[in-house]
């Protein structure tokens, strides 16, 4: 297997494990964690193992002065909200429209470009983000299987946050490798959910199996894993090809929810998402 079709298969590798992200907040909800509960735990575990990795490869780099207060505030004010505001919308749709919905992000980030003046205006760019918002309007207009207005919403505000985030991670990198702001931002969202959970009593420790068997594998298989495959598929493929081959995440996402959750899958959802997918797929082509 040479190094091009291996970092294609790190990085589906990835994709498939950030697709399980609304699975495991399903089974967190059936569970009767709270969200703050959840995602606290998630980031801090993953924080720790991220810490550890990279101590133990030699890599770990303690960022300070301006490097350190930029990380932090895409911990708590970017990821973390994201993160927040996802699965706040999980809550009123299947895993599987809520990752269609979440996947318009990169079009997202192409506005932004847009606005910024990083990027100009092509046919090209205004067909991918037609085709993005159209994939959402028809699930969302047409297909009333799991596809409430509230959510549909709430993950379309967390894509727009994420393409901020992503944006600004884009400026940050310039001056900062990616597993170090990676390795700053887990640790500031865990911050940020423990204090909004503080604050808003709903901050518990997981206390039995099933509690325990959903935030260990929402840190490793959901977070951990797909991070470090990400990084090491993009190092071989580069970013343009590894942002194609993560479009399959969200299929991941309907097919698991499908299978192990007996969501409903129709035509029209089906349809809806590949409108999403094409147009990802031209904005980053």
């Amino acid at each position: 297997m040479n190094d091009e079709t291996t970092g294609a298969l790190l990085v589906i590798v990835s994709a498939v494990g950030f697709g399980t992200l609304g699975i495991f907040g399903k089974l967190a909800d059936a569970a009767g964690l709270t969200v703050p509960t959840l995602l606290a735990s998630r980031f801090v575990i993953a924080s720790l193992l991220v810490w550890a990795v990279l101590g133990l490869r030699g890599n770990a780099q303690l960022l300070t002065g301006r490097g350190l207060a930029v990380a932090l505030g895409l911990g708590t004010l970017g990821y973390a909200l994201m993160s927040g505001l996802y699965f706040v919308g999980l809550g009123y749709l299947t895993a599987g429209l809520a990752g269609i919905v979440l996947y318009t992000y990169p079009a997202f980030v192409v506005c932004l470009a847009l606005l910024s003046g990083r990027e100009t205006i092509t046919p090209r760019l205004v067909a991918a983000l037609i085709l993005c918002l159209a994939g959402v309007a028809l699930v969302l207009g047409v297909d009333p299987a799991g596809a409430d207005p509230l959510g549909v919403t709430i993950v379309l505000v967390a894509a727009v946050v994420y393409a901020g985030y992503i944006t600004a991670s884009g400026m940050a990198l310039d001056s900062v490798r990616p597993r170090t702001l990676t390795a700053h931002v887990l640790p500031a969202a865990a911050g940020a959910f423990i204090a909004v959970g503080s604050l808003t009593g709903t901050l518990s420790v997981p206390s039995s199996p099933s509690q325990w068997s959903v935030v260990v594998g929402i840190a490793l298989v959901a977070t951990i894993v797909p991070i470090f495959a990400f990084f090491a598929g993009i190092q071989r493929v580069g970013a343009s090809r590894a942002s194609v081959l993560s479009t399959v995440e969200p299929a991941v996402t309907v097919v698991l929810g499908a299978v192990y959750l007996s969501e409903p899958v129709t035509a029209t959802t089906v349809v809806g998402g590949v409108l999403v997918l094409a147009g990802v797929v031209l904005a980053q082509s």
